[in-house]
């Protein structure tokens, strides 16, 4: 069945169909429909006909059981898991440039070829940008035990830029927002920044994480962490930090990309804790805090990479494309268990469960292990420039980038006639509570610009109350994964791309 979460009225639903008890009823008895009905036009014969999925369907139901095998060989089969383990245990962190990144590669290419893909090894150049030591300490602080200091943990972000070998010593000027750096640099209380150490203490909204998903509250915290060099930097700023932009307050730090501008000097960027930026942020209404911080960062010379490609070929239309992917760089501090191995290993499976299963849908169902999506996507801009002229016959891309929670569903960025269209899918996912599918203005980082195209597309709608605890941190590691919601995610991808590269006709768009 189709869940209430489908409707987009939900009260002029549940009028209609307490209105219709006694129809819905006799509906659900066998009988023959004329050969070619009426289209349903007033709202009780759209509800019935969206409850009782009436009309034409783009599969068969050979092919709706098809559906079913992949979704219940997905739940099943261990292989996500496995290849999972590989990859963060064994492999461990994959940041662009990186050895592990490489060794990845070649052994995500290994594991498709060995299935019968056919397998390429897309280049592109990819950022190398190497950590260093990161470390701070508080120096002078008041009611401070004369002789000691503080540790202050935190973590450089990404593509920072150095501060000198020894370090530097400031003051630290605590703002929560960028109004309060405005009033600070040229309000009526004006103050002079310049050689200071900015703290931004933007905090992550915990409560509206739990409500409506962490990925809200990282979007509004994120925007502090990508911008604030550039601010800093812009009132003289000697360095700055932000609070981790994550809702798990383990003392753990957060890392992420950071942002540079042409025109503004390149000053240290690094991520404290939650619990240090309170512990900055106390001292500093108590009077002056200064701060000793240590960044050694390198960036090397761009590096040659890959994006991993690997083909199950289409039985009738081969050159008709649909995308199964996850971006297989991570950061460095985890082993890039949940950001994003899994997002690689539930598409890998769908690979895997259509060679076990000898399925061969009618179009080709492309995996894509994308490089550097983490450091600014250059391995989709490499795809999009190499396959621009092939856009049109890309039937849809599917991404996964959230972790391994629980899919209640599909979001999809396309023809909102797609929810219709893709509804049989639903149902064969109901089993397995992911029959929610609703439309989202974006799907992916890495397939965006097929988006923008007009390509549909698609990714899990996940659990994501909890990504954002352990999402760039050195938590990000295999034990955080729960197998049998990775199974979930894995049944959800396979699913979806075995239909929507085998319909009838391609997707709406």
């Amino acid at each position: 069945m189709v869940t209430i979460r489908n409707f987009s009225c939900h009260i002029r639903f549940i009028a209609c169909a307490v209105a219709l008890g006694p129809a819905i009823l006799a509906a659900q008895m066998p009988q023959s429909a004329p050969a070619s009905a009426p289209a349903p036009t007033s709202l009780r014969d759209r509800v019935m006909a969206r409850i009782l999925n009436s009309g034409p369907s783009a599969w068969t139901p050979a092919q709706i059981a098809n559906m079913a095998r992949l979704r219940d060989a997905a739940i099943a089969d261990p292989y996500a898991l496995d290849e999972l383990r590989h990859l963060s245990d064994n492999i461990g962190p994959r940041i662009s440039g990186s050895p592990q990144a490489q060794q990845a590669v070649e052994y995500v290419a290994a594991e498709m070829r060995s299935l019968g893909a056919d397998v390429t090894l897309e280049k592109t150049s990819v950022p190398h940008w190497i950590r260093g030591i990161e470390t701070g300490s508080l120096v002078d602080w008041k009611g401070m035990t004369p002789g000691t200091t503080q540790k202050i943990v935190l973590t450089a972000l990404g593509g920072s830029v150095a501060t000198p070998a020894d370090g530097i010593t400031a003051e630290v000027v605590v703002v929560n927002s960028w109004a309060d750096l405005k009033a600070l640099s040229d309000g009526p209380a004006a103050t002079s920044l310049k050689g200071k150490i900015i703290l931004f203490n933007k905090k992550f909204d915990k409560q509206l994480a739990a409500q409506e998903g962490g990925i809200y509250a990282y979007g509004d915290a994120v925007q502090y962490r990508a911008a604030a060099p550039i601010a800093g930097a812009s009132v003289g700023a000697a360095a700055v930090l932000v609070r981790s932009v994550g809702g798990a307050d383990y003392r753990i730090p957060h890392t992420g990309m950071t942002m540079y501008t042409d025109g503004i000097q390149k000053i240290p960027a690094a991520a404290v804790t939650a619990e240090d930026a309170d512990l900055l942020a106390d001292l500093a209404s108590q009077g002056p805090v200064k701060l000793h911080l240590t960044l050694t960062p390198q960036t090397l010379p761009d590096a040659p990479s890959y994006n991993v490609i690997a083909d199950w070929k289409g039985a009738e239309h081969p050159e008709q494309v649909v995308i199964v992917s996850g971006h297989l760089d991570s950061w460095d501090l985890g082993t890039g268990a949940i950001d994003d191995g899994a997002g690689v290993v539930v598409s890998m499976q769908a690979i895997h469960l259509l060679s076990r299963l000898g399925i061969h849908p009618k179009r080709t169902v492309r995996f894509i292990a994308w490089m550097s999506e983490e450091e600014g996507s250059q391995g989709a801009a490499t795809y999009i420039k190499e396959h621009a002229a092939e856009a049109a016959n890309h039937i849809g891309a599917i991404e996964s980038d959230l972790g391994a929670g629980h899919p209640d569903g599909v979001l999809f960025a396309g023809k909102p006639a797609l929810e219709d269209w893709l509804r049989p899918v639903a149902q064969a996912l109901e089993p397995i509570g992911a029959n929610t599918f609703r439309s989202s203005p974006e799907t992916g980082e890495d397939i965006n610009v097929l988006t923008e195209k007009g390509v549909p597309s698609f990714a899990p709608s996940q659990d994501g109350r909890f990504y954002f605890n352990y999402h760039h941190t050195p938590a990000d590691t295999f034990d955080k994964v729960n197998p049998r919601e990775l199974s979930e995610n894995a049944a959800v991808m396979t699913v979806l791309a075995y239909a929507l590269a085998d319909s009838a006709e391609p997707a709406p768009r």
